[in-house]
């Protein structure tokens, strides 16, 4: 659970990258609230999310690519400005995951925890979110 919370934090989430430009907490702020971003990361775990100037963010996350896509939402002020970062609060985690973003071009970022660029996730804007059903089982013949 505390696992995905930070995949789905990190998916939702903020950048890093090669020819790009960082950002600050505020710029960070300006440029992803309130848009969709459609997200790949470093493990295979994909999704679309958004999320919102009040620090709350909901999308889907289909874990390592192979999982279900589920639907997850982050409460208000999950997200916060930290100095030049932004931040998490989740529950259970022994740490509090700050990122870094990197503005990768006008539509994308990459996002990375900090300290830990090999963990990150590029978005791109636009997507639309994965739409879940529940499907029941196969009846078997007799």
């Amino acid at each position: 659970m505390i696992r995905t919370g930070l995949l789905a934090l990190s998916a939702i989430l903020f950048a890093a990258s090669a020819s790009a430009e960082t950002l600050s907490a505020k710029q960070a702020r300006a440029f992803v609230a309130g848009k969709l971003f459609a997200y790949n990361c470093f493990d295979g775990t994909t999704g679309v999310g958004r999320i919102n100037n009040d620090g709350s963010a909901a999308g889907t996350i289909r874990i390592l690519g192979k999982d279900p896509t589920r639907y997850v939402r982050l409460p208000v002020n999950t997200l916060y400005e930290n100095g030049e970062q932004i931040c998490a609060t989740l529950k259970g985690l022994p740490f509090t995951p700050c990122f870094s973003l990197t503005k990768t071009s006008e539509h994308s970022f990459r996002g990375a925890v900090s300290g830990m660029g090999f963990m990150y996730c590029d978005f791109v804007r636009g997507g639309r979110p994965a739409v879940t059903k529940r499907t029941r089982a196969p009846q078997a013949e007799n």
